[in-house]
């Protein structure tokens, strides 16, 4: 992460050359059709830890995971409504990076870029080591490493191909986990009220809500707890307001996001989660033992929910790794165009594709594969604590940046303010209280403590990198400008010298 300083260029840099049909100011092609951006808008809410790390959710705070899932799901939904007030009147690939640079200052939006590649090409192994352990389980034959392998490189090939590459990829991923979601909460909801023919669960309605122990066994402070265990599963809601910059109708993309994430949250988390602790008590052993999905679909009698279960998580890993590499490279790519990475992360190939930005993300990506494989407990933990809290840090900046950006829209482009965040600016103040909140309760919460400390350590070192780059830059502005200036001085004088020596010899003559 250590770049040298260039001169400053703005978010939407242009590329030399003339732009083709199709290609934005900064060289990315909007190859990314209306379908492609409705559906990683839907899709991009739901990521693998909906499915496998719900049911400790469950377990901590009982049929209280539910106010826990509704005030992370509250929180996301006004952030992503004032990310999208600065997308639809500005779509960037930098998205909220290049809204800190412009607001927050120089510093700001080169922290919180590199902050948030790293927290990408750390999920990458994540998610790499997801999928191979399901393929290893069908195909032992093929080592774990070896599916690790496969499907970076495939996915890798996906992005390199072209942007609508990875829209397609990314259009059946997340078609295959919203009609899973959907059909589960339908299914589930059904045999919640014994409405469900065949059904093996008798269908008890709210009384598991209740029952064992209350709504809040654990008491409320379990609900914080439950906050801690879900948000990350949150993470990824952003995406589509980085992808509008290379979609046809950018404005109406993010807009129609904006404006769809609060039944998207509603349906997919809390609709899917109300139906598992009202299907099952929240203390069976079988949440915990198979998951918080698989045990409530064996209480309804479905055959191999177990396999089903394992072939919708295993789209949602790839999905995760699709859009990671994507999110990350494109990251990595506004930086380039802003001189805050390589110059070469912010070029483009013919087919639009930065494809140094790419291929610069994902050996990274390889290499913490490589790391989880060897140093599981030391150094890949390092990079994952170190990472865990940076979903917090970006949701922060967005907050902070958008008080900024508010005015300057106003002032600059008022017309394009046509999405507004809500009882603006106490909501947004509001907002900032809450994520704030958060992060010092991790600091207090055992489980959490070091999560957070390496988190805040990780990115004061990346925060002081910044501001030293920038003093650096500034330094070696004044020195271009006194130079300049020294120049201009210099030829004045050498002008006037020889005006005056011109002057003397005329009057000789």
């Amino acid at each position: 992460m250590s770049v040298q300083p260039t001169t400053k260029t703005t978010a939407n840099a242009a590329a030399p050359g003339t732009p083709g049909p199709g290609e934005g100011p900064d060289g990315l092609k909007a190859g990314l059709k209306n379908r492609h951006l409705s559906m990683i808008a839907i899709g991009g809410v739901i990521g693998a830890g909906l499915f496998v790390g719900s049911s400790s959710g469950i377990a901590a705070a009982g049929p209280g995971i539910l106010l826990s899932y509704a005030l992370v799901g509250a929180m996301v939904v006004f952030v992503m409504r004032m990310l999208g007030e600065m997308a639809a009147a500005n779509p960037t690939s930098g998205s909220f990076s290049a809204y800190a640079d412009r607001a927050l200052g120089r510093w700001a939006g080169f922290s919180i870029g590199w902050l948030y590649w790293f927290f990408w090409v750390v999920v990458l192994a994540v998610e790499a080591t997801a999928g191979a352990v399901i393929l290893e389980g069908w195909i032992p034959q093929v080592p774990q490493w070896a599916w690790a392998l496969i499907v970076m490189v495939v996915l890798t090939a996906t992005n390199l191909a072209s942007v609508s590459s990875y829209g397609e990829f990314e259009f059946w991923f997340a078609g295959v986990k919203v009609v899973a979601i959907a059909a589960f909460v339908v299914i589930g909801g059904l045999a919640v009220f014994g409405l469900l023919p065949g059904s093996d669960n008798p269908g008890a309605g709210f009384d598991n809500l209740t029952a064992h122990g209350g709504f809040l066994p654990n008491g409320a402070g379990a609900i914080l707890t439950g906050v801690l265990m879900v948000v990350f599963s949150f993470m990824g809601s952003e995406i589509v307001t980085l992808a509008a910059g290379e979609s046809e109708d950018p404005q109406r993309a993010v807009t129609k996001a904006t404006n769809s994430v609060i039944w998207r949250i509603g349906v997919f988390y809390l609709g899917s989660i109300f139906v598992v602790v009202a299907l099952l008590p929240w203390d069976d052993k079988s949440i915990l033992e198979k998951g918080s999905y698989v045990a409530a679909l064996d209480s309804i009698g479905i055959p191999h929910a177990g396999q089903i279960m394992n072939v919708i998580v295993l789209t949602a890993v790839l999905s995760c790794l699709n859009s990671g590499l994507y999110t990350a490279s494109r990251m990595a790519f506004s930086l380039g165009q802003r001189g805050d990475a390589p110059k070469s992360f912010g070029r483009t190939t013919a087919k639009g594709v930065p494809q140094a930005a790419i291929l610069g993300s994902v050996v990274f990506g390889f290499l913490s594969v490589f790391f989880n494989y060897m140093w599981p407990d030391t150094v890949f933990k390092f990079l994952l604590n170190s990472s865990g809290a940076v979903a917090l840090f970006v949701w922060l900046v967005i907050c902070v940046t958008q008080l900024r950006m508010r005015k300057i829209i106003l002032r600059e482009n008022p017309e394009k303010l046509v999405v507004r965040m809500w009882l603006f600016p106490y909501l947004t103040w509001a907002t900032i209280v809450m994520i704030t909140f958060v992060l010092v309760y991790m600091f207090f919460d055992d489980a959490n403590r070091q999560v957070v400390g390496l988190s805040v350590l990780v990115a004061a070192v990346v925060v002081a990198i910044a501001l030293v780059r920038q003093k650096m830059g500034a330094g070696l502005d004044r020195a271009d400008a006194a130079s300049a200036a020294s120049g201009a001085a210099s030829g004045a004088v050498v002008g006037t010298s020889v005006g005056a020596g011109s002057g003397s010899d005329g009057g000789a003559e």
